[in-house]
């Protein structure tokens, strides 16, 4: 046993000696590497030393040459501009016919840029670059206003309206490929100017070429509305479309929208009111001018022809407003091209009331059998003709004011009520209606007046009143013032009463004969009533005094009413007035005439020396009137 353990421990023990041995040499190591590392940092230390001042040498080298490489960057940079001069002058110089529209833009604004850039150096060196470049986009500029205005002049020539308007044909616009090119150069020139803070030149050529181009279009319509105008009787009233205006201002409108459709697509919106004002304002100032060369005329005929005028306003302001709606411009010149028809047309309604009045005030001889005065007949046909003006009758109304017509132009009425005081929820049609009705009480009023003064006896002045009422009353009811008048029964209705009062004022005369005397205080006097008079006890009651009274009453009812008689038969009464009259009549004689037949018939004993009329004699002479 001791043999092997002693074999064990003298292994181990040699590989302990062995590990001490490799320990050993391991600490040699150790202590070589630390005298390496020693010497390794000395050396180290030695080449920074050695190396510091190259290295900072060479970084100054690199910014240096990065500098340099910079300054020929921007050298180059600089000259670029210089470079394009030749190239871009040689497509100026081509010009747009050669090079192509698209190319030749394409330029100018390569032109603009390195404008653009040489100022922002300020070198002034670039000085006379900058001049030349200056010089060649202006003569770009240049070709391009010039085509610009070839372009627009090649559809300048006038056109004749009422081709397009009775063969109901659009007026003529740009084709589609010239509207392009248009913009195309408008864009530039636009972009160019609002750089340069100046206005833009394109919208004032093409102005210059088609504001003429309107003008010129319109013209013979222009002429034609003044001339159309000028009648040939001159008491004549205005028949409505008879003047050329209407036809005017419908070619103005259909050119205007013509010309709006062209602007659109080849002006920048912030543009097309500006352009289509400059385009318009020629052609506007013509028909500004017509409508002043109207207004004179009316003037001049102005109760005739005040109603040119309505249709004038009607009509120019309904244009504005579809104008307006279209375009959003033209309405504020149009509406002053307005106001002095306006105002002469405000003026002709108290014109008119004037002229009612004093044609009849200057009226001659009246008609002897009371017929009505063909004034009548005239004064309700300019009533019934204002009814087909009834927009504008409406605006001029609500701006004069109710009732303010019955004061003369001088006066301030005649300029319309202030505006504080304007009632803007008035109702046109009920002016309207008051206006026509104050005509129809000035007009008989007038005729009352005349009446009495040259017409003797009042049933014929009656009549008179009563046959021009009917033909006032008819006229109504045949025209579109029916609708207008539907409350107005009361006002006709009172002159009714006084014109059937006046006839019958004559008969209340005659009836005067039929009424007598009666004491109620005398004893045994026969009772008085219908069917139950006894003639012959009243007439033998009556003493001769009485009875001779009674005598000369029939006498005198039968001398005046054959006298009434005879007169009625002179007279012109109108045919829907004479029913009503002879009812009147009836209704007032024939009760008092038959009261007293029946009290007194017996006076004569049926000789028909007094009596000359029984009761249904009477009745049936009264209804042969």
């Amino acid at each position: 046993m001791v043999g092997p353990r002693s074999a064990a421990y003298a292994e181990e023990s040699a590989e302990v000696e062995v590990l001490f041995a490799n320990m050993e040499k391991l600490k040699g190591l150790t202590k070589k590497i630390q005298a390496s590392m020693t010497r390794l940092e000395v050396s180290g230390r030695n080449v920074q030393e050695a190396i510091g001042p190259i290295y900072g040498s060479t970084q100054r080298l690199q910014t240096v040459n990065t500098n340099i490489d910079r300054v020929h960057s921007a050298i180059a940079h600089i000259r670029q501009p210089l470079d394009l001069k030749a190239r871009e002058d040689r497509i100026i110089h081509a010009g747009i016919g050669k090079v192509g529209l698209s190319e030749f833009l394409g330029s100018l604004k390569r032109i603009t840029t390195a404008l653009s850039e040489l100022k922002s150096t300020n070198l002034r060196a670039n000085q006379q670059a900058i001049s030349e470049l200056n010089s060649l986009l202006k003569s770009g500029s240049q070709q391009l206003e010039s085509l610009f205005r070839d372009l627009v002049n090649e559809d300048a020539r006038p056109v004749e309206p009422l081709h397009y308007l009775t063969k109901k044909l659009p007026f003529p616009v740009f084709e589609q490929d010239k509207i392009s090119r248009l913009a195309l150069i408008n864009s530039y020139v636009e972009t160019s100017a609002q750089s340069h803070g100046t206005a833009v030149p394109t919208a004032q050529i093409f102005a210059d070429i088609r504001g003429p181009y309107l003008n010129s279009s319109l013209q013979n319509l222009a002429a034609a509305s003044v001339n159309t105008a000028r009648k040939r009787a001159h008491d004549a009233i205005y028949q409505q479309g008879t003047s050329g205006i209407g036809t005017y201002a419908e070619s103005l409108e259909a050119m205007y929208l013509a010309e709006y459709e062209i602007i659109t697509p080849v002006f920048s919106r912030e543009e097309w009111g500006r352009v289509l004002n400059l385009t318009c304002r020629d052609s506007l100032a013509e028909f500004s001018r017509t409508l002043q060369e109207l207004n004179s005329h009316i003037r001049n005929n102005l109760t005739t022809d005040c109603f040119l005028a309505y249709e004038i306003i009607d009509i120019v302001t309904k244009l504005a407003f579809r104008l307006d709606h279209s375009t959003g411009e033209l309405k504020g010149p149009l509406s002053d091209a307005l106001k002095h028809i306006r105002e002469t047309a405000k003026a002709s309604l108290y014109e008119l009331l004037n002229d009612t009045r004093r044609r009849i005030q200057n009226h001659g001889a009246l008609p002897p059998d009371g017929s009505a005065l063909p004034t009548t007949t005239e004064v309700m046909t300019r009533l019934q003709t204002m009814t087909a003006y009834l927009p504008a009758l409406s605006s001029i109304l609500t701006a004069l004011g109710d009732g303010n017509w019955t004061s003369p132009p001088s006066s301030s009425a005649a300029k319309g009520v202030p505006i504080s005081t304007l009632d803007v929820g008035a109702d046109g049609r009920q002016l309207l209606a008051h206006y026509v009705l104050d005509t129809v009480d000035t007009l008989l009023a007038s005729l009352e007046e005349r009446a009495k003064a040259l017409l003797k006896g009042r049933v014929l002045q009656g009549v008179f009143v009563s046959n021009n009422l009917a033909v006032i009353e008819r006229m109504i009811r045949s025209s579109d013032l029916h609708s207008l008048l539907s409350t107005s029964s009361a006002r006709m209705e009172a002159w009714q009463k006084k014109g059937t009062n006046l006839y019958l004022d004559a008969w209340k005369e005659v009836s005067l004969y039929l009424l007598d005397v009666q004491y109620t205080s005398r004893a045994g006097r026969p009772t008085s009533g219908s069917g139950g008079v006894d003639s012959a006890a009243v007439v033998k009651a009556l003493n001769s005094k009485d009875k001779d009274a009674i005598k000369d009453k029939f006498r005198n009812f039968n001398s005046t009413f054959d006298e009434l008689l005879t007169r009625h038969k002179t007279l012109a009464i109108d045919r829907d007035i004479k029913p009503l009259l002879i009812r009147e009549v009836q209704r007032y004689i024939e009760p008092l005439y038959a009261r007293f037949w029946d009290r007194y018939h017996e006076l004569d004993r049926g000789r028909g020396k007094y009596v000359r009329y029984d009761k249904m004699a009477l009745s049936a002479v009264l209804s042969g009137l």
